[in-house]
């Protein structure tokens, strides 16, 4: 096993593209095909699911089992909840974000003709009007719209632009990247994530490094919406760790600047030997990483555990300050996440005995007493 070179231009320039890309979930087909796009240039084959979950092969020196690393192509937006009388438009959320981060966003409305741009605002957004009581009115999704920018007054003329109920709305990345590292945006989570993978995956082709087993880089589309991997694994996948943002802040170990592993969130501890593996892999390698716990949080690993899959699991992240609001990394969390991956498919199976589904007691692994 060796550290692998990370194209880093590659990584954000990828990731940047991605950015660009409006992908809530259930609104996904664009960021499908820019994927498989990707995954075409860099040579390695592809299968979609029926809704465009992607499961791309790394081939290894053994088919059965197999790992995968999986992130998520969807994220957060709203959709169309109603057309108002005063020729604003209603929304509710897609994925689970306060509107306090939607306030003055800029938005895309996906008509069934041509798309519209607007702004979201709070119902009272003028201080030459309402005074202090645009301080005092609530913040919830009930107490936002989104002002298009055409000409209307009334329903009726949202109408005419052929604005319906239902229709999604895509919120604007708003993306910065600075000379420092830093680079600031929506939709990193999960963005940044999927540029990731497919950095290791350029890193590893490169390479031409032998793998010991098949290794599975899943892109899935509802993980905000809670599905996530529950429908493109398959039954002779071993263990799979998940690429996800951290959420670095009060109370927590992790930060913008290494890769975070998470022991436990909101379904419950992680694999026990797995992680531990990947921060001895992280130690091994002089790659900076830290453990931490998150308590408000759920991944790809939840929904695939919950569809059933018998499987080890394990969360690995860059740090994201302002997690599902207007966030922020850095690149060298990127390049850590992607040295991680790039190891971690060139390591051992975490137990041998998990080649088969059901097995006998012995060899069944200990966990210090």
């Amino acid at each position: 096993m060796k550290k692998l070179p990370i194209d880093m231009d590659y990584l954000t320039s990828t990731m940047l593209k991605l950015l660009e890309i409006p992908s809530p979930s259930g609104y996904t087909d664009q960021v499908v095909h820019f994927v498989g796009q990707e995954l075409d240039a860099l040579g390695v084959p592809f299968e979609l699911t029926r809704r465009g979950a992607i499961r791309a092969t790394l081939a290894g020196t053994v088919k059965e089992p197999a790992r995968a690393l999986v992130a998520h192509v969807d994220t957060l937006g709203a959709m169309v909840k109603g057309l108002k009388a005063n020729g604003r438009v209603e929304v509710m959320p897609i994925g689970t974000w306060s509107s306090r981060f939607a306030e003055g966003a800029r938005v895309t409305i996906f008509t069934g003709r041509d798309p519209l741009r607007g702004t979201i605002l709070p119902l009272k957004a003028s201080g030459h009007i309402f005074n202090r009581e645009i301080d005092e009115q609530p913040t919830s999704w009930q107490h936002v719209e989104i002002r298009v920018d055409a000409r209307c007054e009334n329903a009726a003329d949202l109408k005419r632009l052929n604005v319906d109920v239902g229709d999604f709305v895509g919120i604007d990345s708003g993306t910065e990247m600075l000379d420092n590292g830093f680079v600031n945006s929506r939709h990193l989570d999960d963005k940044a994530g999927v540029a990731c993978l497919l950095a290791a995956a350029k890193a590893v082709v490169k390479a031409k490094v032998t793998l010991p087993f098949d290794c599975y880089l899943l892109f899935t589309l509802s993980e905000e919406v809670g599905s996530g991997a529950s429908a493109v694994l398959h039954g002779h996948v071993a263990e799979m760790v998940a690429v996800d943002n951290a959420t670095p802040g009060p109370g927590q170990a992790c930060d913008e600047f290494s890769v975070t592993v998470c022991m436990m969130d909101l379904s419950g501890p992680f694999d026990y030997h797995l992680s531990r593996k990947l921060l001895q892999l992280a130690g091994g390698h002089d790659i900076a990483a830290k453990p931490d716990v998150f308590r408000y949080y759920r991944s790809d690993a939840a929904s695939a555990t919950e569809a059933g899959s018998d499987i080890r699991t394990a969360l690995m992240c860059f740090g994201v300050d302002a997690s599902h609001g207007y966030e922020r990394t850095h690149v060298s969390a990127l390049r850590a996440v992607a040295e991680l991956a790039s190891v971690y498919v060139q390591s051992p199976l975490t137990f041998g005995r998990d080649r088969k589904d059901l097995g006998p007691l012995k060899g069944f692994p200990t966990q210090p007493m």
